[in-house]
């Protein structure tokens, strides 16, 4: 089996590991071949404990469907149908079967290109809604008023629940300059939002020089070459004589881990224990600093509620390592880590395979992480996204100890 592709990235509240061609995936497979061979043609099923088996049982409902359902049979929907329902019996809202028709889609979103309207979401268990953890800067979204924390009822007036995510993530997407109808729960307020779609660039990182040579470098995910625009940005502002740095990773919700570990690398001494990432056998692996670093100054982390995973590692690691101070709202608490598995078909099952912990082996999942100064955003501030600068008061104190 050979390894193709290799890397840890988190969207949409997901840590993955994306893996070409695994095809040790038995339960699926042997669903597939019992679906596609009938074998008992009886009129009644007794249940034994012998037949507790799940491919077992499968097989004697595709027996009876074979016998007297009326309608047309759909094997491929049958299979997919079955898997999905078998992998959310977990419980788990980060482990998803993935189809071979959403894969790349799936595929496109972890590395930040897609077309669509610039929704980050998350489930909404209590609700039992898809929520709103931040629309994209300057996306359709943003630019129509989407705000974090609104629940999505319904797409081109199709209702979805938590559970329905995927389908409901693939029924916003589409084609370029095509519409989409969104209804939108605020509080007790319905809202109605008609949305084209366009080519969406995730997560530009953009930066700038304040007030006391303070450098401020700002990005909403950790998408492919993230770490080396973070780096060209950083020498930037290092050209125009910045003294310190403030890192904003709010609403930052995460994407790929060792985008994250690079650019905590350009901070922390070479052979630093970065992130220990922890398996269901307690067996560890460690990822550690490979060298020397470029950035040798006083950091401020900005971290809000939907700071989340590959934020949480930058920010654990730094505050960890003492090479930086965080300020702001604890953070979201995504600290499990899954692997994207592709079968031979090119569908997909992203399951939850680890647990991370901070170079302290400070657990973060369903925790987060408390900042160094907690700080509150006044009262008056309704988008978090679009917080003038004399109201931020989360970046006025890291202005204020960097001074």
């Amino acid at each position: 089996m050979e390894e193709k592709k290799r890397f840890k990235v988190y969207k949409i509240i997901m840590l993955i590991v994306i893996v070409a061609f695994v095809s040790f995936l038995i339960t699926s497979i042997g669903m597939y071949q019992y679906f596609t061979n009938s074998g008992n043609t009886g009129k009644y099923f007794i249940m034994s404990s012998k037949d507790s088996d799940i491919a077992s049982q499968i097989s004697k409902y595709k027996s009876i469907i074979d016998k007297y359902y009326l309608g047309e049979v759909n094997e491929e929907k049958l299979k997919e149908g079955a898997i999905k329902g078998y992998i959310e019996g977990l419980d788990d809202p980060y482990t998803e079967y993935i189809s071979k028709e959403d894969m790349q889609d799936f595929l496109d979103d972890t590395t930040g290109n897609f077309v669509g309207v610039g929704i980050y979401m998350v489930k909404d268990s209590e609700k039992n809604k898809v929520m709103v953890l931040s629309p994209i800067k300057d996306s359709p979204a943003e630019k129509a008023g989407i705000l974090p924390g609104d629940l999505i009822v319904s797409v081109d007036d199709v209702q979805y629940t938590a559970d329905d995510m995927s389908i409901l993530a693939n029924k916003i997407k589409g084609e370029a300059n095509t519409t989409v109808k969104l209804e939108i729960l605020r509080g007790t307020e319905t809202k109605i939002f008609e949305l084209k779609r366009e080519n969406i660039k995730v997560n530009p990182v953009e930066g700038k020089k304040l007030e006391n040579d303070i450098g401020y470098i700002s990005f909403s995910s950790f998408d492919e070459g993230t770490a080396e625009d973070f780096k060209n940005k950083y020498q930037e502002l290092e050209k125009q004589g910045i003294k310190s740095l403030i890192i904003d990773l709010r609403n930052n919700g995460g994407g790929i881990v060792d985008e994250a570990l690079k650019i905590a690398d350009y901070i922390v001494d070479k052979d630093s224990v970065l992130l220990y990432e922890v398996d269901k056998n307690n067996n560890e692996e460690v990822e550690k600093a490979k060298n020397n670093p470029i950035i040798n100054m006083p950091i401020i982390i900005l971290t809000n509620k939907n700071t989340a995973s590959s934020s949480e590692i930058l920010a654990g690691a730094l505050k960890d390592l003492g090479k930086a101070k965080t300020v702001g709202d604890k953070t979201y608490g995504k600290g499990v880590i899954q692997q994207l598995l592709t079968l031979p078909d090119g569908s997909g099952l992203k399951i939850t395979s680890q647990k991370y912990l901070t170079p302290n082996k400070t657990e973060i999942n369903k925790i987060g992480i408390e900042p160094d100064e907690k700080v509150d955003l006044p009262a008056t501030v309704t988008n978090i996204l679009r917080v003038e600068e004399k109201d931020d008061t989360q970046l006025q104190k890291a202005i204020e100890m960097l001074k």
